[in-house]
């Protein structure tokens, strides 16, 4: 398939303004009904929709869950619902304008733990970049608004968590297809979540119901255009974008919820950024 390096950064755009518009519909839900049983009515729409891709990747539901290794796998499924549990509720208690910026931080952590949990090389310029993302994490957090409150570790352990589930995904790559992670993603997440989740079912207005019905498509639709993004383009042209998730999830929590943008959280947001781009091209080269 031919590289189309251009589309490839017009479709990543376009995810992150669908996930950022998830952001939104989910903090929206979140603030009225708990958070275990939101994440779980998207992970019901969720869970066909991986079956359904993982099957036509691989060419049969038994073929995209066969596996060499079931813990591995396992794993990353339980820490992507727990990671979304915990960001959603960061979203209600900090905002997504701040909850967003800490969140940014996950590339660093990947490359701050992919020397000892894949056994990595990190050079000493990226580990440089990783600790001046580290300064700007601290400008973030500095006295203000959450002064290393539990809201703003609540934020940080999301970005701890999908930094290891990135680093386990990378880890299963070795061995696994891609439908098989996608799948195991999706199935081990579901039931993980109706567990959680079940429990504290409760009933929804129709307008919210609609509302939950958006997010769920949302979802699909913005793991649907990522898949055809990394099919178009080099992952290394196109990951510094995803980036523009910060962007427009803060111009929701602005501009819908009525956040506001303090200056230590801009200037500590675009240092992680600049950090993280760093360490993308870095790794690239």
């Amino acid at each position: 398939m031919q590289t189309n390096t251009r589309l490839g950064i017009a479709l990543m755009s376009l995810t992150m303004l669908i996930f950022a518009t998830q952001d939104g519909l989910s903090r929206h839900l979140a603030e009225t009904y708990n958070v275990m049983m939101i994440v779980m009515i998207r992970y019901w729409f969720f869970a066909a929709f991986v079956i359904a891709i993982a099957r036509r990747q691989a060419g049969s539901i038994r073929a995209a869950a066969a596996t060499k290794q079931p813990i591995v796998q396992t794993l990353r499924g339980v820490l992507l619902a727990l990671e979304i549990n915990v960001m959603v509720l960061a979203f209600v208690l900090l905002g997504l304008v701040e909850s967003l910026a800490i969140f940014a931080s996950y590339p660093l952590l990947v490359a701050a733990l992919s020397g000892p949990v894949l056994g990595e090389h990190v050079g000493w310029r990226r580990w440089a970049a990783i600790g001046i993302g580290f300064v700007g994490i601290l400008m973030i957090l500095q006295p203000g608004i959450a002064v290393f409150s539990p809201h703003a570790l609540v934020a940080l352990t999301s970005a701890l968590m999908f930094a290891l589930y990135s680093l386990l995904t990378r880890y299963a790559a070795r061995k696994d297809s891609t439908a098989t992670s996608f799948f195991w993603t999706g199935t081990v997440g579901c039931v993980l979540t109706t567990g959680l989740g079940i429990g504290f079912w409760e009933p929804m207005t129709g307008p919210d119901w609609v509302l939950m019905g958006i997010l769920c498509v949302t979802g699909a639709t913005g793991h649907w255009l990522l898949i055809k993004t990394y099919e178009v383009a080099e992952a290394s042209a196109v990951q510094p974008f995803a980036y523009l998730q910060l962007v427009f999830g803060s111009a929701i929590g602005i501009f819908v919820f009525a956040e506001v943008l303090e200056l230590h959280v801009a200037i500590g947001a675009a240092i992680v950024v600049a950090a993280g781009i760093f360490t993308l091209l870095r790794s690239r080269a």
